[in-house]
């Protein structure tokens, strides 16, 4: 195996292992299962929707990271503590053009996909699941 589907394969895991120890973490929340089948379904429903909803917003965070959203809200943080909490901090204080070209220079262009594509497996699971809840439970909308 190439070493670069090695790398791919190992980051698909370790996210598809952090959505299952959240789905797992929901459903200790929730109380596990028990004998009626549509709180079973509602369970499942919440642990699986928690953990890819929780994984797409991470991977939203982390594109808009990589798109250089965020550089102003760094410098801003990094300019208070340099300006509170160092002595002579000031001194050290980089004007916002030459802090912004330093930070697009460093930034990762190439994301992987894998925390995105293993968030909305999970998150369509849940979606699967809340169907099959809304059909046992035989559920109307409100009119």
């Amino acid at each position: 195996m190439k070493q670069e589907n090695k790398a791919l394969l190992i980051q698909y895991l370790i996210c598809f292992g952090v959505a299952s120890l959240i789905t797992v973490a929901v459903f200790a929340m929730q109380g596990f299962f028990t004998d009626n089948l549509a709180i079973n379904l509602q369970i499942l429903t919440d642990g699986f929707m928690v953990s890819g909803g929780l994984l797409l917003m991470f991977a939203g965070l982390l594109f808009v990271s990589s798109q250089g959203a965020l550089i102003g809200i760094g410098f801003a943080l990094r300019n208070a503590v340099l300006t509170w909490f160092v002595p002579f901090g000031r001194k050290k204080q980089e004007r916002y053009y030459d802090y912004r070209e330093r930070k697009t220079a460093e930034l990762k262009k190439k994301n992987s996909p894998a925390i995105f594509v293993t968030g909305l497996a999970f998150f369509v699971i849940g979606l699967i699941l809340m169907v099959i809840w809304l059909r046992v439970t035989g559920y109307q909308s409100p009119q």
